[in-house]
C-alpha cells in the first residue's frame, strides 16, 4: 500500500512530499474553514462523488496514508512509527487531515478487540472512506456518568434487540454505522455494558439533528426502537464493553486534542491570530500590535500553543511506542480545550464590533466564521469527556492522588 521505496527518513520525506505535490487537488489548496473533519468525510452516500475532498481521500487511501500504521491487509500503510510521524507532518503542510471517527476511534479498538471477521469487514472500508461512523455513547441521563447508560440490549437467541436513546451523536444523520454502548446486564453498572456495531439503515433507528447556538447541527438525538442486530455485531466479550469504551475514549481525547491544536473549532480556522489582530487594532511605530495588554495575552496564547504542539508530538510518539494512548490523554484534552477557548475569545475581542456579526451584510465571511467558531468552542470543554472528568482522571490515574474524604 504505502509503496514509497525510501527507507531513510529524509529520503522518505522527500519522496512523500513529491507525491503530495503531484497528487493533492489544486481545489483544496485554499480549503473553506470546517469545524470538524467529519463534515467532508466520505461514506456510502459519497461513493460516486467527484468532490475534490473525496477524490483526494481515495488517492491517499490507495497509498495507505489514511491509516499509515495499520496493517496493509486492512488497507493501512504498514509504516513504522517514525514514518507515520513524517506522514502526519507532511499532511499538515496542506491542512489536509485524513481523519474520521472510524480512523480516530473505532479502527484502533477493532484492531485490539475485534475478531478477524469484524476487522476484515470494516477496516478496509474505513481506510477507503467508504463508510461513515458515529458514536453512540452519551444518553440524556448518562453524560459525565457514562456508565449509567440505560439503552437495553437483550439476547433474543439468534439476534440482539436494542431499545433506548442516545444524544450528542455527532453526524448520526449522515452516518452509515454506529459503534454503540448498550446495557446487557441490569444488575451491574460498569460490568453490565457491552460494545456493539449497528447498521444505521436497520429498521427502528431514527436520528434528529440538534441545532447549536453556533447555528450548526452536527449533533443528533438517536433513537433505537426494537432494533435487531446480528449476534456477530458485538465486539469483545459480553458485558466487557466498559474496557473497550475507556480505550476508545483515550483515542478520542488524543485526536480531539490534535484537532484543537490545528485550530478546528477553536477560532484558528479564521487565520493567524496575531496578524488578524493587527489588521483590526493597528500597529505601533515598531510594527507591533498597538495594544500592549492584548499583545501580551495573544503572545502567551501562541507560546502556550507551541508548547502544546511539542507536548502533543511527544505524547503521540510515546503512544505509538507503547501501542496505545495512556491516561495522559486527559491532560492533553484539558489543555487543548482551555487554549482553544482562549484563542477564540481573543480572536473575537481583537475584531471589536466586527466580531459580533451573526449574518447579513456588514461582516466578512472570515468575521462570521470567527464568531460562529467562538460560540462552537464553548463545547470544547464538554465533548470527549468534560474538563472536570478529565481532571479527575489526571488526579487518580496520572498523579495517583487519593479520593477526597
Amino acid at each position: 500500500m504505502a509503496d514509497f521505496g525510501a527507507a531513510d527518513a529524509d529520503a522518505f520525506r522527500a519522496e512523500l512530499r513529491t507525491w503530495l505535490e503531484a497528487n493533492y487537488p489544486a481545489e483544496l489548496k485554499e480549503p473553506k474553514p470546517k469545524t470538524d473533519p467529519e463534515a467532508t468525510w466520505g461514506g456510502r452516500a459519497f461513493a460516486g462523488s467527484d468532490d475534490p475532498q473525496i477524490r483526494w481521500m481515495r488517492k491517499a487511501a490507495e497509498k495507505g496514508l489514511t491509516a499509515p500504521t495499520w496493517p496493509t491487509q486492512y488497507g493501512g500503510g504498514g509504516l513504522k512509527a517514525d514514518q507515520a510521524r513524517i506522514v502526519e507532518q507532511e499532511l499538515s503542510r496542506y491542512r489536509a487531515p485524513l481523519a474520521s471517527f472510524g480512523i480516530w476511534m473505532l479502527g484502533p479498538v477493532l484492531l485490539e478487540y475485534g475478531n478477524d471477521a469484524q476487522k476484515a469487514e470494516h477496516l478496509p472500508r474505513i481506510t477507503r472512506g467508504e463508510i461513515r461512523w458515529c458514536q453512540g455513547y452519551s444518553e440524556p441521563g448518562a453524560g459525565s456518568d457514562l456508565a449509567g447508560l440505560q439503552t437495553r440490549c437483550e439476547d433474543k437467541g439468534d439476534h440482539w434487540l436494542i431499545n433506548g436513546q442516545k444524544i450528542w451523536t455527532s453526524y448520526a444523520n449522515k452516518a452509515d454505522w454506529c459503534f454503540c454502548l448498550v446495557r446487557t446486564d441490569t444488575t451491574k453498572k460498569h460490568e453490565g455494558i457491552s460494545f456493539v456495531l449497528i447498521d444505521m439503515k436497520t429498521p427502528g433507528v431514527e436520528t434528529r439533528p440538534i441545532q447549536l447556538i453556533s447555528g450548526e447541527s452536527p449533533f443528533c438525538e438517536t433513537f433505537f426502537t426494537d432494533v435487531k442486530i446480528p449476534k456477530a455485531n458485538m465486539v469483545g466479550k459480553l458485558n466487557g464493553g466498559w474496557e473497550i469504551a475507556k480505550r476508545l475514549l483515550q483515542y478520542e481525547r488524543q485526536n480531539i486534542s490534535g484537532g484543537f491544536g490545528g485550530g478546528g473549532g477553536a477560532g484558528g480556522a479564521a487565520g493567524d491570530l496575531a496578524q488578524i489582530a493587527k489588521g483590526y487594532v493597528g500597529v505601533d511605530a515598531t510594527g507591533a500590535l498597538d495594544d500592549a495588554d492584548l499583545r501580551g495575552r495573544i503572545t502567551r496564547n501562541k507560546m502556550d500553543f507551541q508548547s502544546f504542539y511539542l507536548t502533543l508530538s511527544r505524547v503521540a510518539a510515546e503512544s505509538r511506542a507503547s501501542n496505545g494512548p495512556s491516561a495522559a490523554t486527559s491532560i492533553i484534552k484539558y489543555a487543548a480545550a482551555t487554549l482553544a477557548q482562549e484563542r477564540s475569545e481573543l480572536m473575537v475581542e481583537s475584531m471589536g464590533a466586527q466580531g459580533l456579526g451573526w449574518e447579513g451584510e456588514g461582516f466578512t465571511p472570515a468575521e462570521l466564521t470567527a464568531t460562529h467558531g467562538w460560540l462552537r468552542s464553548k463545547g470544547n470543554s464538554i465533548e470527549g469527556g468534560t474538563s472536570e472528568v478529565n481532571l479527575n482522571v489526571v488526579s487518580k490515574r496520572v498523579l495517583g492522588l487519593p479520593d477526597p474524604k
